[in-house]
């Protein structure tokens, strides 16, 4: 008899929980989509022997991945409508999962925002827009007023970890190139206050730039850091090597252009 009674009863819960699977579903919609982001996007990521060659289908990847929720909800709604058990509950849970597909905009305005800074960095032989700002110190800095040196433009974030790396090789290249022509900025969209603090850290000579002046969406709008801005003597904008190559490539490109080479006519 006891069988049968456990039996009953499971057949029971598993109407029920029948009943309410959409609704289950579609609240778990965000934080399954959350994970599956994270987890595809970082095993894409992990796995990238080229990531500035392919963030279009890593990110693509990604917010197709982050769908699936929104897709199994969907599935059990209709499911439940076929069986005429759609309720109040099911509506619910279905809105909620639709509205979860927010989520997966993410990787895709990352996707367009990565494409634009992919552009800008090819730039090639067309004159650096000028910039005229201070730095963390309250200093005036302007492009212009570097005419005739090879100059980086170097973007960066206090919690980028590979820009903090790169800080002292960046702060070595400038003190053994400066003599001939080399000038570095630095430049985050951080405020002022956590640009210091970062500075009492790792010590550079170069200027730390801030966008408190005129600077142009080229140099500020940054998808992925760091990002490097190479402008010869001319002031024309060259392409500086991936972040993701030796960092001896981009001194090699540096004294290219203080050599007088690697410029476009």
């Amino acid at each position: 008899m006891a069988p049968t009674l456990v039996f009953v009863y499971a057949t029971g819960v598993m109407a029920k929980l029948s009943t309410y699977r959409t609704l289950v579903a579609g609240i778990l919609s965000p934080i399954l989509a959350a994970a599956i982001g994270a987890g595809v996007y970082g095993t894409l990521t992990r796995a990238s022997t080229d990531r500035d060659a392919d963030f279009v289908f890593r990110l693509t990847t990604t917010a197709v991945a982050m769908v699936v929720p929104f897709v199994i909800t969907l599935f059990f709604a209709m499911g439940d409508r076929r069986r005429s058990v759609f309720t109040t509950s099911g509506k619910v849970g279905l809105t909620i999962a639709a509205a979860s597909l927010a989520l997966a905009w993410l990787p895709v305005r990352g996707m367009l925002a990565r494409s634009q800074q992919a552009e800008n960095l090819a730039l090639t032989g067309v004159e650096a827009p000028s910039f005229d700002t201070v730095d963390i110190n309250g200093n005036s800095h302007r492009l212009a007023d570097h005419a005739g040196k090879v100059v980086l433009v170097n973007i960066w974030a206090t919690w980028c970890t590979p820009c903090r790396r790169e800080m002292p090789d960046l702060e070595r290249l400038y003190q053994t190139r400066k003599d001939d022509g080399f000038m570095i900025f630095g430049l985050s969209t951080e405020d002022v206050p956590t640009q210091q603090q970062f500075a009492g850290e790792v010590i550079v000579s170069y200027p730390l730039l801030t966008i408190d002046g005129d600077v142009p969406d080229l140099y500020s709008q940054t998808a992925r850091y760091p990002a490097n801005f190479l402008i010869d003597r001319n002031g024309r904008l060259q392409p500086a090597p991936s972040v993701d190559q030796p960092f001896e490539n981009l001194e090699a490109a540096v004294d290219a252009l203080l050599q007088g080479g690697g410029e476009s006519d």
